[in-house]
């Protein structure tokens, strides 16, 4: 278990990229049991090349519970470019929790590079009783602050983030205006189903509905519709 990391080291907060794969009508999943796979082949790899970018990964328990993701760069070629750049083999991989529940036999302590679990004091106090060694636990005081994640991030040498959900960890960094891009991918499904969960939940947004965010990008992977979208009214990425 850790505290907050080293202060000595000047923060300067990653880049926050938002990475996300969305039904016509706006669900990452249905209400199934299984997850529901709404990505082609292609836009796995072009994931996948965002991780091996990527100095850190992070997803909210709720998505480590529902998906039992590892969160690995698969790529061979793209993991030896990492250690040639002077770079650790994975990203560093990041779990925020509110409550501390994880479950430790979970595939992503068991596989990759450095993991920290970001919590509150009670969730800390929590993983101490039951979560032995995995990771590093930080606790951001009684509510989880994602500024304060952010400037513990850049202590620690991280530059780029990519953030892969759910859909109240997308919410929380786009309500506190911290996300600096999105790459949203768009497939040729409809779920309708009001139990599967969104994108986004409902939030405060800066600028509210009149704030329109900068389209940059847009492309196209197979049946997958790529945008690429800049919430910040002043970025120049």
């Amino acid at each position: 278990m850790s505290g907050r990391g080293p202060e000595a080291r000047a923060c300067v907060r990653p880049h926050v990229l938002l990475s996300v794969a969305v039904s016509v009508d706006g669900y990452i999943d249905d209400a199934s049991p299984n997850r529901l796979l709404l990505s082609n082949a292609a836009d796995f790899d072009r994931v996948d090349a965002l991780r091996a970018d990527s100095d850190a990964v992070l997803i909210g328990a709720e998505t480590l519970r529902r998906d039992n993701p590892r969160l690995l760069v698969n790529s061979q070629d793209r993991r030896v470019r990492r250690v040639a750049d002077g770079k650790p083999e994975y990203p560093l991989r990041v779990v925020v929790t509110a409550s501390g529940n994880l479950d430790a036999s979970q595939r992503f302590w068991h596989q990759g590079g450095e993991r920290l679990v970001y919590t509150t004091d009670s969730g800390a106090a929590r993983l101490a009783d039951r979560f032995d060694g995995p990771a590093k636990v930080v606790s951001l005081g009684a509510v989880p602050d994602f500024a304060d994640l952010l400037d513990d991030l850049g202590k620690r040498g991280i530059e780029r983030l990519m953030v892969e959900g759910g859909g109240s960890i997308h919410t929380a960094f786009l309500a506190a205006g911290l996300a600096d891009e999105i790459r949203m991918a768009i497939a040729p499904l409809v779920v309708g189903d009001p139990a599967a969960p969104r994108f986004l939940r409902n939030a405060e947004f800066p600028g509210g509905s009149a704030h329109r965010m900068q389209l940059a990008d847009v492309s196209r992977i197979g049946d997958i519709a790529l945008l690429r979208y800049l919430p910040k009214e002043d970025s120049d990425v």
